[in-house]
């Protein structure tokens, strides 16, 4: 059987914001302007705000001795029928994670999380290493990162042989993403971004594939000072993309990014349930054109 909008969301932003610039009152106007001139030429800033673009990763890592405290946070379905019952997917919590990540060079990082997780899988545990090759400069036309990511369930062994979490040995609960992250930067203005990636799990359904071949495009758009506005899309190549008689569909997000001080807020929108590319890349199957896309959020603090 196996191979080895709504109010909410205003209020949200608002109480997010209030937040901020009540922490940051000490800070003058102009520290909320990213771009700065050198010699009549734009000196750019980091391609991203943070080392997330939406749910994947950006071509960003922390600076050296930083310590990232991130809290992430996806809710139910806006736009399905009888939304309004869970005020609009508020009631409902399709993933949460909670990690810590550290820049040990202003090169290297690495960092740890732990998700509620969605289904199939639950009880995911990840691990990560992302090394920035090079930045963009007057030499170099783009930003170069190389990451890997380690995912673990422990979830309850199933006893029923045709469950997905039927697991024989401990390997079966591990699954691995690696991918080359470029990026170039337009004036500070908008960045576009490709992040092709290699996904294996160690187990899978019959008549699904342990690997996966995945690409990614983002970008952002600055829309006025240190808020832009992300979009973010990956297509898995897969042999079939019904299995089980389950139609899985490649995982589409929006996002704004509101970078302050010590902290980078993201409210975004998105068709995947799970976090984590060991979740959101081979179980997405809602569909934005039915209405089966949420909201969510993620806090970042920088110690």
């Amino acid at each position: 059987m196996y191979k080895i909008f709504s109010c909410p969301i205003i209020t949200s932003i608002i109480i997010i914001l209030n937040y901020e610039f009540s922490f940051n009152t000490v800070y003058s106007q102009e520290n909320w302007d990213f771009d700065t001139e050198v010699n009549d030429q734009i000196s750019l800033d980091p391609a991203f705000a943070d080392t997330r673009v939406v749910n994947g990763h950006s071509v960003e890592v922390l600076e050296k001795n930083t310590l990232d405290l991130r809290i992430s946070h996806r809710f139910g379905d806006i736009a399905v029928p009888n939304a309004g019952r869970t005020l609009f997917g508020f009631d409902n919590s399709t993933d949460i994670r909670i990690g810590f990540e550290y820049g040990i060079t202003d090169r290297l990082m690495i960092g740890a999380g732990r998700s509620k997780g969605s289904q199939p899988l639950t009880e995911v545990w990840d691990g990560l290493l992302k090394f920035n090759v090079f930045d963009q400069s007057e030499k170099i036309p783009f930003s170069l990162s190389l990451g890997s990511s380690l995912f673990i369930t422990s979830m309850a062994r199933s006893t029923d042989s045709s469950a997905i979490n039927s697991f024989q040995k401990f390997s079966h609960r591990l699954s691995y993403y690696s991918q080359i992250i470029l990026a170039y930067n337009l004036n500070n203005l908008f960045t576009v971004q490709v992040a092709p990636g290699l996904l294996h799990r160690n187990f899978v359904l019959f008549e699904d594939d342990n690997t996966n071949f995945v690409l990614g495009v983002m970008t952002k758009i600055k829309l006025y000072k240190k808020i832009s506005l992300l979009a973010e899309y990956y297509h898995v190549m897969r042999t079939s993309n019904n299995i089980n008689s389950v139609k899985y569909l490649d995982p589409l997000a929006f996002g704004i990014e509101i970078k302050t001080h010590a902290h980078v807020f993201q409210l975004n929108f998105m068709n995947s349930r799970g976090l984590g590319e060991g979740q959101f890349l081979p179980y997405t199957r809602s569909n934005w054109l039915d209405g089966e896309f949420r909201f969510g959020f993620t806090i970042s603090r920088h110690f």
